[in-house]
């Protein structure tokens, strides 16, 4: 997963017309660890269908406020600048749920792109 530290380059990867996801995350955040073992696994299965990248909250803070970030680890999903779907909130997420709404994300992303 490409790290994001800047918003220059936070910009660049969402205007991506692949579907691209940022992962909302710091290096303080424990809910944010529990997912790190089995991302790259994660990322893999999902690798012909959308790009991961991380962003640092603390890195990129101004990104986090005007993308609306209050909990870590947050998923938004964007394609061509657009955010398309988010899996916000503040509770630890499991590999199944973040599965589930990378699919989603997929799923909405091809009936776009269709």
């Amino acid at each position: 997963m490409d790290k994001i530290t800047s918003e220059a380059e936070f910009q660049v990867a969402i205007q991506s017309p692949r579907l691209t996801v940022a992962v909302f995350k710091a290096d303080w955040c424990g809910d944010c660890k529990f997912i790190d073992p089995f991302m790259p696994d994660v990322e893999q299965k999902f690798s012909n269908q959308l790009t991961l990248v991380e962003v640092d909250v603390d890195a990129v803070g101004d990104v986090s406020q005007q993308q609306n970030i209050l909990g870590i680890p947050s998923f938004v999903a964007y394609a061509d600048g657009r955010e398309l779907v988010r899996f916000v909130n503040k509770f630890r997420k499991s590999r199944e749920e973040i599965e589930d709404f990378l699919q989603r994300a997929v799923d909405v992303y091809e009936t776009i792109h269709k």
